[in-house]
């Protein structure tokens, strides 16, 4: 069952790590003309010359892609940190990043420095790169076998508000807006005499945005007041540090009743079985045989999930809904709406997740995804001559942000949790996250070149993506609900074509199994 403290350690290692990830993908979208135009004033007002708009874009470029590559760095952190601070440990320290990074862009316009801003990006990045590996990692680890799926959503659900949270903020009627005194200036520049006239303007608050990027820091100190009292994995504290006694104590908090010999014996169980191999490396783990298919299926799943193109979409939105004949001003509220969607879905997968299992909507996700870039493909071609194609097209981008937030985005997380045991699970946590946050960074620079080359048809790319991962995961993959960590381990060895070590017990059993039937 649910208990008080369980969904309480869910919200607030969701709320005060997984919220910023997802708020900080987006909040930068809002106020990108102002934040241009002080990277400009602020050049201007050191070299007395307006800045080359090549070099302007390099430094938004920038400014946006540091953030997944910070990511990856995060990733890379995940294995030393969860295996000597534990996940609760470093979930606590994790959050100095957040508040350093939220100090510097939130000050960044008094100091008149954009390169803090940049700078900032990285930490932050690296903030959400540990965040999203260890919040799915934790809240895996301290579930009950019968909700483990709807708990591993959680974080994935705190992404989707924390964005929605940031478009709302954006909104120009909150703090993306630029109003109050408008100081402009006259400046000749060049052999040619060309003029350039800039208006520079001032944001309300003298500047909003400084004001929303630093807002990151709040989750962070609520996380850092109450996650202390919350117990740390009893599977890490019982598997990796030997400590029975406070595992137990630590179980019976969570579970809220004092009978927990059955996980503890599971636990001791999963033990034995990984005594043999030790803590694995991220190398270890690549070469070791018996977790191949497991290794094979989440590089599979992350990639799927971030090279299926829900960048590309989220970034299409806009003109899709403006060639539908939204008004420009208007455009910004459909923005909202479709943030609000996918939250409303990524619940919606929180409550059918137990149900209809991680398998079926992995393939119901990446299906709906499949087919609304395909359709998508025809509605961008065909809106120029067909009127009502613009109207299939904002379908398209809705179908598609359904079919992503049910399956593609919560589910490879919670997978990854469940299909490596506890000597594995932070190296296969440590290679899902670089893939996931790689494959990101990758999207992030490859997209404008893509778009420019290709126009709609690069949704036709995505489409053979999610395909490719349908196939993948239909074969592959097998479905994992209400099973052990033992029992999921199992299915995936007689894939591997490998024996697993268990204790002796159920080895006598084993054996006296007549051959035939074994």
């Amino acid at each position: 069952k649910m208990t008080f403290l369980l969904a309480m350690v869910a919200l607030v290692s969701a709320f005060g790590s997984s919220f910023q990830y997802g708020y900080n993908v987006s909040v930068i979208n809002s106020p990108a003309p102002y934040m241009q135009d002080f990277y400009n004033r602020t050049h201007f007002n050191r070299s007395g010359v307006p800045m080359d708009s090549g070099f302007q874009t390099l430094l938004w470029s920038l400014t946006v892609s540091m953030y997944p590559l910070g990511g990856l760095f995060g990733s890379l952190l995940v294995w030393p940190l969860v295996n000597n601070c534990g996940r609760k440990g470093t979930l606590l320290l994790n959050n100095l990043f957040s508040i350093v990074a939220a100090i510097l862009m939130g000050t960044s316009e008094l100091a008149k420095t954009f390169e803090v801003i940049i700078v900032s990006r990285v930490i932050i990045g690296v903030f959400a790169g540990l965040a999203s590996n260890v919040v799915p990692m934790f809240l895996g680890e301290v579930s009950p076998k019968n909700l483990r799926g709807a708990i591993g959503v959680v974080p994935q659900l705190f992404i989707t508000v924390g964005i929605l949270v940031a478009q709302i903020l954006g909104l120009n009627s909150i703090l993306g807006k630029a109003e109050g005194k408008a100081l402009a200036w006259d400046c000749s520049v060049g052999s040619t005499g060309e003029r350039f006239f800039t208006v520079v303007i001032f944001v309300s608050l003298d500047a909003g945005w400084p004001v929303l990027l630093g807002l990151t820091g709040i989750p962070s100190l609520i996380q850092l007041l109450i996650l202390p009292f919350c117990p740390e994995s009893p599977r890490y504290l019982l598997i990796q540090k030997g400590n029975e006694e406070q595992a137990r104590k630590a179980l019976q908090r969570l579970r809220g009743w004092d009978d927990v010999d059955d996980e503890i014996e599971e636990m001791r169980q999963e033990d034995r079985s990984e005594k043999e191999e030790g803590q694995f490396s991220v190398l270890s783990l690549c070469t070791f045989k018996g977790l191949r298919w497991q290794l094979i299926s989440i590089i599979v799943m992350m990639m799927g999930q971030q090279l299926s193109g829900i960048n590309a979409v989220f970034y299409y939105a806009d003109r899709i809904f403006q060639s539908a004949g939204v008004d420009d001003n208007n455009v910004q509220y459909v923005t909202v709406a479709t943030g609000a969607i996918n939250v409303v879905m990524t619940l919606l997968a929180v409550f059918i997740v137990e149900s209809l299992g991680r398998r079926m909507l992995l393939l119901v996700g990446f299906g709906l995804c499949c087919a609304s870039c395909a359709v998508l493909t025809v509605a961008l071609n065909l809106q120029s001559t067909v009127s009502w194609m613009s109207y299939l097209s904002i379908v398209c981008v809705i179908v598609y942000i359904i079919g992503h937030a049910i399956g593609a985005s919560p589910i490879p997380f919670v997978m990854i949790t469940e299909m490596f045991l506890q000597s594995s699970r932070p190296a296969a946590f440590m290679v899902g996250g670089s893939v996931h946050w790689l494959c990101n960074f990758t999207v992030g620079l490859v997209f404008l070149y893509m778009e420019a080359g290709l126009g709609p048809y690069c949704f036709l790319i995505f489409c053979a993506i999610c395909l490719a991962s349908i196939i993948y995961i239909f074969f592959i993959v097998p479905e994992t609900k209400n099973k052990t960590f033992m029992e999921i381990n199992k299915i995936m060895a007689k894939r591997n074509k490998v024996e697993i070590q268990e204790d002796k017990e159920e080895l006598k059993d084993f054996h006296a199994v007549p051959s035939g039937q074994a």
